[in-house]
């Protein structure tokens, strides 16, 4: 059984744009609505934010993703004014905002737990920031009308909050949010609280609202589906410091580093020495494969250098005959097997102690053959489905 042939490589994989031609950061001439300036933040000597340098446009939905304690929340407070940067600058629109204050920023931020005022109703909660404006009461209530439509929660604006389901509560606080039209809006972790189900279907929303407002959006998740999903670019955090920053289909099909390549999904690491380097494309000798491997790389590489490829499950192909002989290719035994409906993941062992994982999508009902446990299979990847890093 074949899961699929290899490919010929023809050409280096072009990685890019799939959801749209917005691209205003490969406009040399474009002047970004924020930028960070090699800000650090230190919180009792210890760094939480590192010398970070980022660009952020009109219209952009950005993502910071990250793990825990890794200064993506932190970097959202300087921009919304509730932290200091140590060092660095932060610019909106041109403009140095350090010392001014939050309530003077065109910046509203909509937290995690939401901060929903338990004793007001929802549209008095919609309203809080608007009073604020000292817009006028027919105003304020047009307003308030038009934000629940936009949220889908028409006729809901008497409720009190704890008369409200997690996702009903979760469209209030992004409803007050959006009222005052600020410049940029900033979520911190905002689907956290919901179910997996809604919280699928919040993404395409959020999306959308965005989209339709015109607003700027800056993400701060944990969840890489999440950022791949609403995100018209990423910027992936390590300890403090930005690791990649690109467009979902970049940070995951070419990673900056193995640490870009290990959080953004599954991925599996060979090993290797180089041995050659040609237009891109770089062979490596290494003993997990008898014949090496080859992939492609973005700089170029001394020979004999160390040096991984990284291949994504999903672009690995499992054979039960032995295919032809030739790089890219490893024998083992199916040590588990993982069924998620659309998706198969196979855990194969290509020596002991050490496996590799192939995910095949499961396009139809039954097979002739299929790969069971304990199975002696064959892996293999085409040359354009591994990414050659050395970090």
């Amino acid at each position: 059984m074949d899961t699929g042939p290899d490919r010929a490589v023809t050409s280096k994989p072009h990685v890019g744009a799939v959801r749209s031609g917005f691209a205003p950061w490969e406009d040399p001439q474009a002047r970004p609505l924020v930028r960070f300036e090699a800000v650090t933040k230190r919180f009792d000597g210890e760094i939480a934010v590192d010398a970070a340098s980022l660009d952020i446009h009109e219209r952009e939905f950005f993502a910071l993703l990250g793990p825990s304690g890794c200064g993506k929340t932190t970097l959202m407070r300087m921009l919304a004014g509730f932290e200091t940067p140590d060092e660095g600058r932060i610019l909106l629109d041109g403009q140095d905002i350090a010392g001014l204050p939050p309530h003077r920023r065109p910046v509203h931020m909509m937290f995690q737990s939401y901060a929903l005022f338990p004793h007001l109703s929802v549209a008095r909660n919609v309203a809080f920031g608007l009073r604020a404006q000292g817009l006028g009461k027919r105003e304020i209530t047009d307003r308030v009308e038009e934000m629940l439509a936009l949220v889908k929660l028409e006729g809901m604006g008497g409720r009190k909050p704890h008369q409200l389901s997690g996702g009903q509560r979760q469209r209030v606080a992004l409803a007050r949010a959006i009222a005052p039209k600020p410049r940029i809006l900033l979520l911190d972790e905002p689907l956290a609280a919901l179910d997996r189900k809604l919280r699928e279907d919040t993404q395409f929303e959020l999306m959308g609202l965005q989209h339709s407002l015109g607003m700027t959006f800056l993400i701060v998740t944990h969840d890489r589906e999440e950022a791949m999903v609403v995100a018209d670019r990423i910027a992936v955090m390590r300890a403090g410091r930005i690791a990649q920053v690109g467009r979902p289909a970049e940070v995951y099909e070419a990673p900056a580093n193995r640490y870009v390549a290990d959080f953004i999904g599954d991925v599996n690491l060979f090993e290797g020495r180089v041995e050659a380097a040609e237009g891109g494309v770089v062979r490596l000798g290494s003993p997990e494969a008898p014949q090496g491997f080859t992939g492609f790389v973005e700089t170029s590489h001394a020979i004999g250098s160390q040096a991984w490829i990284a291949v994504r499950p999903e672009k690995m192909r499992l054979h039960l005959d032995p295919p032809p002989a030739g790089p890219n290719r490893l024998g083992g035994r199916v040590a588990d097997i993982g069924y998620l409906g659309d998706w198969t993941t196979y855990v194969v062992e290509v020596a002991p102690g050490r496996t590799v994982r192939a995910a095949c999508a499961n396009t139809a009902r039954t097979v002739e053959r299929p790969i069971a446990r304990d199975d002696a299979i064959w892996l293999t990847f085409a040359p354009d489905a591994g990414v050659v890093l050395v970090e």
